[in-house]
């Protein structure tokens, strides 16, 4: 009997594939052109993307990812080929893990060829996002299944849509922040989460359940795919794992862009309340990105230090990523072995 290689593809955001101004315009083409992300009309998007944002944005931005540059490159890229080696050897030779980006490269259809030359008897679609969101787990499955349309043989596939309540996922996030704790007493805890357009949660509310208010903070299934319940109910389980008490931390949101209204509180303003208030010691998590990234190591890592230090902070310290963490390389075993 033919043997079964049952396919994994690993997905990411992307990255440029350099920090020059040219690979980083490129990088913002691809990804702000996508229709989940910014969901406007197509042709005043692509004026939006092309002429104002690419153009203006890519400069800026291409000095950025400089600063995170490291000799192997991206860690968003590095560490995403890290952990499908390191999962590769957890789940043996009856598998077959490729990574994709989402934007640039790898792509994800050069990671299916990958699966499909292997001749994989199923897929399994992994998206490293822990919360669901239109705009990236959402996103992934649309082009994962734009592409696999198009072969003749089309392979059973399993997306796993979500994993922020696993508790491997908790354990690593908590894992570090203990790390961070034991060295340093903190008077608050910032969970930050990438941000998503409040129009974003209404367009995908069940029954108009999602009110962007207090029906976060209770998480059930009407609102399982509510991105802004999730991130709350992902910081609720990482705070029980930390003994944190309900005062004690706060999530908000981050990387806002435009001028409509984005899912609240934002961390940039909330950070900057909080010195009044006798809050001098700051420790934050970036729980929507399982890998170091401008998002983690500049914006919350470094901007929002100094922001809160312009405003009579003392100490601010960032949670690192889960990267290569054993206990994360776990959680996706875990998560392909039960799909």
């Amino acid at each position: 009997m033919a043997k079964n290689t049952i396919g994994v593809l690993l997905v990411n955001l992307g990255t440029p594939d350099s920090p020059s101004t040219g690979d980083v315009r490129k990088y913002l083409k691809e990804f702000l052109m996508d229709g989940r992300v910014i969901d406007i009309p197509v042709v005043p998007r692509t004026m939006l993307v092309k002429g104002i944002i690419a153009p203006f944005r890519a400069p800026k931005s291409a000095k950025e990812y400089a600063k995170l540059w490291e000799d192997r490159g991206s860690p968003l890229k590095f560490y995403g080929y890290d952990v499908r080696d390191m999962l590769q050897e957890k789940l043996g030779s009856d598998y077959k893990v490729a990574l994709g980006m989402r934007y640039q490269s790898p792509s994800i259809e050069e990671a299916l060829e990958e699966l499909r030359a292997v001749n994989v008897s199923r897929i399994i679609v992994v998206p490293l996002f822990p919360q669901y969101a239109s705009a990236t787990t959402g996103s992934v499955s649309e082009k994962v299944n734009s592409i696999v349309n198009k072969w003749q043989i089309i392979p059973s596939i399993t997306h796993i849509n979500q994993f922020m309540d696993h508790p491997k996922f908790i354990e690593a996030f908590a894992a570090n922040g203990r790390e961070m704790m034991s060295k340093q007493d903190y008077d608050h805890i910032i969970f930050s989460y990438h941000g998503v357009p409040e129009r974003h949660i209404k367009k995908g509310s069940v029954g108009n359940q999602c009110q962007l208010s207090t029906c976060c903070n209770v998480f059930h299934e009407r609102n399982r795919y509510c991105y802004r319940a999730q991130c709350f109910y992902t910081s609720r389980l990482l705070a029980a794992a930390l003994g944190l008490k309900e005062d004690q931390y706060t999530t908000t949101f981050q990387s806002r862009l435009g001028k409509d209204p984005w899912i609240q509180p934002y961390t940039d303003e909330f950070l900057k309340e909080l010195p009044e208030k006798g809050k001098k010691k700051v420790l934050a998590f970036s729980p929507a990105f399982i890998a170091d990234c401008l998002e983690t190591t500049l914006e919350v890592g470094e901007e929002f230090k100094e922001e809160f230090m312009e405003a009579g902070g003392e100490v601010w310290d960032l949670v690192p990523s889960l990267n290569d963490s054993p206990v994360w390389v776990d959680c996706l075993e875990d998560l392909v072995r039960k799909s």
